[in-house]
């Protein structure tokens, strides 16, 4: 993201710059298991003072009045194993009488929980033949099976439309502004602001000391017509001098004003750090020692405000000179979620420069599809065309290590740079018409505003919860009344039976009962099958016409002898 020059006056060309002085990269040794520990242990003196260490030579004899030490080794902490206890077993202290009652009875109202859940009636479907014997006719049941579609129909679009507004607000959606930036700098105490100064005396009074002041100012250009800068002069403004022995911006001004989720988005919050670096050297060929940075306070505890030194539209330091430098405004974007710089090879890939972590694995795996790239026996493997080896540097690779794939190739955000030229001279200050501002725009994203002003009815509302209880409670209702219909419709069948054919029912209902009684006596050898019963009459009877006398008891009997080896000869 590079800043457009707006205007103003045009920063000088210098040196490239370089990093601020008195800033070094220190680099540890790489990490690796803890080195094996040594602890001193004084021994007290023996007889003679001798003392003789196995493994090694025998020291010297005699003399030996001061402590000696022995260097005992220290075992290495080990692996993942077992967890030992370090020191005696607490022993559960035993229930008392009334703690185990109440467990007692917590336990039985549980069961008997589960027991009427278990017991609740879940179907709301009508019984067959029901449309027969309505008192309002078929048309009910029609209207009713009408409506049970409908209501399954819904549902299924209400659950996916609410998981795809669940989806678009954690989507983190950004929308792009433009940020402008304004650069200025006025002098004091400069020679040529002096009258009664003489440049060719060397006699210099001691309190005069040339001095400059640069001011950074931004704001969202949506934003200036909705605030008036008078009414924030005195809490947008941060000042730093020399005079800090810390080199660190403080805020100047009596008034905070934290940043609210309603109001604006001041100047601090697209940066997490902002430092200058002062590229022209002095005539005396020195650099400035005094270099300025910022850096925004971490949020303790999370979610908090951040301090009124963090929130600011305006940035402002002070500085000794008397002759124009080349400075270099470094400008560290905060990013929320946090978005990297990829690689050359990730870049060929996704086709894009900048991305979240999320963005790029997402956009990885998109890539892998597209092209058809993953194994038909193992979808979690894909294979790697020329891109993919440059990226992974491998022939194939494993779905699940994509967050693996992607870590080494995102780097930190290069910073926004602002060249800017600090001007002391009389010609740029003296001139008819006010010195003008350096200006950049700059493109930063902040979070939709619709996603603030339209919530989630089904999450922040409190009525949401109630309504869903409600329908809950008249789906059980109706489940109750499918039951009942059901016994009735049994009911129902049971009496239009006997009052058909009263003989013919009560047999069947006393053969059904006995058949019942058989199975739970276990007289029947096959549950539900005491017709099929060896011991019934019909495997009793033989003769023409009889169980015995068909084919299938015929071609059975032959099986059974040829198996046996002794078949008749007729029926071989």
């Amino acid at each position: 993201m590079q800043p457009q020059y707006r205007g103003g006056y045009a920063p000088q060309q210098g040196p490239p710059p370089g990093p601020p002085p008195g800033h070094h990269l220190h680099q540890g040794p790489p990490p690796g298991p803890p080195p094996q520990q040594h602890t001193q242990v004084p021994l007290p003196p023996q007889a003679g003072g001798h003392h003789h260490h196995p493994g090694g030579p025998p020291g010297p004899r005699g003399g030996g009045g001061g402590q000696h030490h022995v260097t005992v080794p220290q075992p290495r902490r080990g692996g993942i194993g077992p967890m030992m206890s370090a020191g005696p077993a607490h022993h559960q202290l035993p229930m008392t009488q009334a703690q185990i009652q109440q467990e007692s009875h917590r336990r039985e109202a549980v069961n008997h929980l589960a027991k009427l859940r278990s017991r609740k009636p879940t179907d709301k479907t009508l019984p067959d033949g029901i449309e027969e014997i309505l008192v309002g006719g078929p048309d009910l049941a029609v209207a009713y099976k009408k409506l049970r579609d409908f209501e399954r129909r819904l549902d299924a679009t209400m659950s996916r439309k609410r998981l795809d507004i669940v989806d678009s607000v954690s989507r983190n959606a950004k929308r792009y502004k433009t940020l402008r930036v304004w650069i200025t700098n006025t002098v004091e105490d400069q020679y040529w602001q002096n009258n009664n100064f003489n440049v060719d005396s060397f006699d210099f009074p001691s309190n005069l000391e040339s001095t400059y002041r640069v001011k950074i100012e931004g704001r969202l250009l949506d934003d200036e017509d909705e605030t008036t800068k008078d009414d924030e002069e005195d809490g947008d403004k941060m000042d730093t001098s020399e005079d800090n022995t810390n080199n660190t911006a403080t805020k100047s001004g009596a008034k905070p004003v934290p940043a609210k989720p309603g109001q604006r988005y001041r100047f601090s919050h697209f940066f997490k750090a902002l430092t200058v670096d002062f590229d022209q050297p002095t005539a005396s060929g020195r650099l400035p020692v005094d270099t300025v940075e910022w850096k925004k306070p971490e949020r303790i505890p999370a979610g908090s405000n951040l301090p009124a030194s963090a929130d600011f539209d305006e940035l402002t330091f002070k500085r000794h000179g008397d002759e124009n430098v080349n400075i270099t405004i470094n400008l560290y974007r905060h990013e929320d979620p946090e978005r990297y710089e990829l690689s050359l090879e990730l870049s060929d890939v996704l086709d894009m420069s900048e991305a979240t972590r999320q963005e790029a694995v997402a956009g990885l795996f998109e890539y892998i599809k597209l092209f058809k790239l993953q194994e038909d026996d193992e979808k979690r493997n894909f294979r790697c065309d020329e891109l993919l080896q440059q990226l992974i540097g491998r022939e194939s690779g494993h779905i699940p290590q994509l967050n693996d794939y992607v870590t080494p190739h995102l780097k930190p955000l290069p910073p926004i740079k602002l060249p800017y030229t600090i001007r002391v001279d009389q010609e740029f200050h003296s001139a008819p018409d006010a010195p003008k501002p350096t200006i950049y725009d700059i493109r930063v994203s902040v979070d939709d505003p619709l996603r603030s002003k339209h919530p989630v009815p089904f999450i922040h509302d409190p009525s949401y919860a109630q309504t869903l209880r409600e329908i809950q409670q008249l789906d059980e209702s109706l489940a109750v009344l499918i039951q009942a219909i059901c016994d009735s419709k049994a009911k129902h069948t049971f009496m239009t039976s006997m009052e058909a054919d009263p003989v013919g029912f009560v047999k069947k209902w006393l053969s059904s009962q006995k058949r019942d009684l058989e199975v739970i006596m276990g007289e029947a050898t096959r549950a539900g099958a005491a017709a099929e019963d060896p011991v019934g009459d019909e495997w009793r009877r033989g003769g023409k016409g009889s169980v015995w006398d068909t084919m299938n008891a015929k071609e059975s009997v032959n099986l059974l002898l040829s198996k046996q080896g002794f078949a008749p000869a007729g029926h071989r």
